[in-house]
């Protein structure tokens, strides 16, 4: 087989499957938008028309493969509300108390105000 089929295979089931993703996330997009009203979950703010398109379907479990048919793991967000959702889980993993990666903080060890209760006795 020569590079240049192969090539031309890869490109192929690339498209392939960035079709087929495309297609499951426009399913399960379509579904939450006919089974709640289009409204962010967390701003509360009302999309209609074009603007439709800047809601968007968050996975409660942030696990993208759990779409059950009743919608129980979704939730619509705008934009803005869902890139922050991901961002404060993000942070949340980071900073967890089991994580090897999460920042120490120092103990203080000085007190400024040891000797206070010496010196308004004099």
């Amino acid at each position: 087989m020569s590079s240049a089929s192969t090539s031309a295979a890869t490109a192929r089931l690339d498209r392939i499957l960035a079709d087929a993703k495309r297609d499951k996330e426009m399913g399960y997009r379509d579904k939450a938008l006919k089974m709640y009203p289009h409204v962010c979950g967390r701003c509360a703010r009302e999309f209609a028309g074009k603007r439709l398109s800047e809601l968007t379907v968050h996975h409660r479990d942030h696990n993208h493969d759990n779409n059950p048919q009743d919608g129980s793991n979704w939730e619509l967000l705008c934009l803005y509300c869902h890139d922050n959702e991901h961002s404060r889980y993000t942070d949340q993993q980071y900073f967890s108390d089991g994580s090897l990666s999460s920042p120490t903080t120092a103990k203080a060890t000085h007190n400024p105000f040891a000797a206070l209760g010496d010196l308004l006795k004099k």
